[in-house]
């Protein structure tokens, strides 16, 4: 698609803020995008072709919300941790396999989600970041959920559809985190600490598909004490 064809969705952008460009089969970043980049808020660059994002992306200061779902990047420079407004990251359904650690500098971050993707290591770099609410690293390659996870602020952590064996203690010690998503992984019961269930906020833990069976974990120790925290929230809904 050429330029000519982007030349009304700039048209809108200027007096919108938003960029959608989805579906447009591009390959590589417009470089008109540029004369968008003290106006932009949102940019949505979903379902094309792209295996790589420019370092100018950076340049986009006022971005609360880049959505690249659905391309073939394999990785994001690390001019991204310059969008220091950015609210919003969207990177499902790319072959991403590390994270650039810059993303730690994106203080306003509520929302990142990373599903379906080759990540193989827990990317630690968003612990300490205040704001942040969800974190999605559904369907990846994660293996454990190391010691530093205790600094993760968020009250969503979703690892449904890994390869999880271990599952460090310390995710008991996260400030906000209410729900706990770890289907289908490779659990054993022995790799639910206690402490998980006796001494968090955690209310909702999903652990169903792992190597053991839904009834074995009633039994658990600590099991009746995160209950209690499980029903108090869902009397809370009604």
């Amino acid at each position: 698609m050429g330029n000519s064809g982007l030349k009304q969705h700039y048209e809108t952008a200027k007096k919108t803020g938003v960029l959608k460009i989805s579906q447009k089969k591009l390959t590589e970043f417009p470089s008109s995008l540029k004369q968008l980049e003290p106006l932009l808020r949102t940019l949505d660059l979903s379902e094309n072709r792209f295996t790589t994002l420019p370092n100018e992306i950076g340049s986009f200061k006022l971005l609360k919300h880049l959505n690249v779902n659905q391309n073939r990047l394999n990785s994001l420079p690390e001019s991204v941790g310059e969008l220091g407004k950015l609210e919003s990251l969207s990177v499902c359904e790319n072959k991403i396999i590390s994270l650039p650690q810059s993303l730690s500098n994106l203080s306003n971050l509520k929302q990142v989600y990373l599903s379906d993707n080759q990540i193989s290591e827990f990317p630690l770099m968003f612990c300490g970041l205040k704001h942040l609410d969800v974190l999605d690293i559904s369907k990846n390659k994660l293996t454990e959920v190391p010691e530093g996870v205790s600094k993760l602020h968020v009250t969503e952590l979703n690892i449904n559809q890994n390869q999880l064996s271990k599952l460090s203690e310390s995710i008991a010690d996260c400030p906000r985190l209410k729900t706990l998503r770890l289907e289908e992984n490779c659990l054993q019961l022995s790799a639910i600490h206690p402490k998980i269930l006796t001494d968090s906020k955690i209310s909702v833990l999903a652990l169903e598909g792992n190597l053991f069976d839904m009834k074995s974990f009633t039994e658990a120790e600590g099991y009746e004490k995160y209950m209690e925290r499980y029903t108090a929230v869902k009397k809370k809904m009604f």
